[in-house]
């Protein structure tokens, strides 16, 4: 099944797809409720024999997970082009957004002159069913709830700007009461990844049921109908499995967790890259397609 919310005049409701352009309504407010919710799926059976319908014209997107405990990023997990990293961890390295940058589908990305340079990176994203802690990678996968769309928009210049180059201070091995001090690079991403509509997320969930395997899936984004990334989740480094497991021996992973696996970044045949779409300046409506998920799309407006 595919499963998402949307905003109604009474108050927002989760819907599952019924047909081509068409969408049963559900007995829950979003998909929160649905992933904490054992009997779900007989609910959203029910829906599709009997429940009402709405046509795709109707559907005013909201993020399918309104207000997910934590959405984590896993930063350069794309094994496409192995050049980019000089050196890092060899375990997923990953970072927070909160909840308060998601956006429906069709709605504006804000973007403002004071960001600088903003360009998209389209990723596969986890939703997750089942909580815990210390989950082994063979277990893994059944604490999927199922897959979605998500845009994690990124601002470089409010990077660089939050980037500290200063002298860590670390105790001295050599005397106990000592310090020393290290050179260090650190970077804080709040702003240039967490900014309000810096997370387009949507605007479909496929359960987990629907995509047998999460590493077989292709991965486009457009700018205004041009194609710039054209990728295959084959291509991630860590898999969701190995990436669930390691965040959950730090992290205990909550129902409607998201997991944003890492930018699809192999370039068009015709050239490019996601760094080249930069929104602040070009505008227009970015488009990131998933196979067996749907087309996740977003106009920009400039403020």
């Amino acid at each position: 099944m595919k499963l998402g919310t949307v905003e109604r005049p009474e108050g927002p409701a989760a819907v599952v797809q019924s047909g081509a352009g068409e969408a049963a309504v559900l007995p829950y407010p979003n998909l929160d409720a649905v992933v904490l919710d054992g009997g779900w799926r007989a609910a959203a059976e029910e829906a599709l024999r009997t429940g009402e319908r709405l046509s795709s014209e109707e559907l005013t997107w909201l993020p399918p997970v309104r207000r997910p405990g934590k959405i984590l990023c896993v930063a350069l997990n794309n094994s496409a082009n192995p050049d980019r990293i000089m050196s890092g961890p060899d375990t997923p390295a990953m970072f927070t957004k909160p909840s308060s940058a998601l956006l429906g589908h069709g709605r504006p990305i804000v973007v403002k002159d004071k960001y600088g340079r903003v360009h998209p990176e389209p990723e596969l994203a986890v939703v997750i069913g089942a909580g815990g802690a210390d989950i082994a990678v063979d277990d893994a996968l059944g604490h999927v709830f199922g897959y979605t769309i998500i845009n994690d928009l990124t601002a470089p210049a409010m990077r660089q700007h939050d980037t500290f180059h200063y002298r860590a201070v670390h105790p001295d091995p050599d005397d106990v009461n000592g310090v020393r001090y290290v050179e260090s690079w650190v970077s804080y991403p709040a702003r240039y990844k967490g900014a309000d509509t810096f997370g387009p997320l949507g605007p479909w969930v496929a359960t987990a049921d629907e995509i047998p395997d999460p590493h077989a899936l292709r991965i486009t984004c457009t700018h205004d109908g041009r194609v710039v990334t054209d990728d295959n989740t084959a291509n991630l480094r860590f898999s969701v499995a190995e990436v669930i497991s390691f965040a959950s021996e730090y992290l205990t992973l909550e129902p409607g967790d998201v997991i944003a696996m890492g930018t699809a970044l192999k370039a068009s045949a015709k050239g490019g890259a996601v760094q080249n779409v930069d929104l602040t300046a070009l505008g227009g409506t970015i488009e990131v397609g998933i196979e067996g998920i749907g087309v996740l799309a977003n106009p920009v407006e400039h403020r």
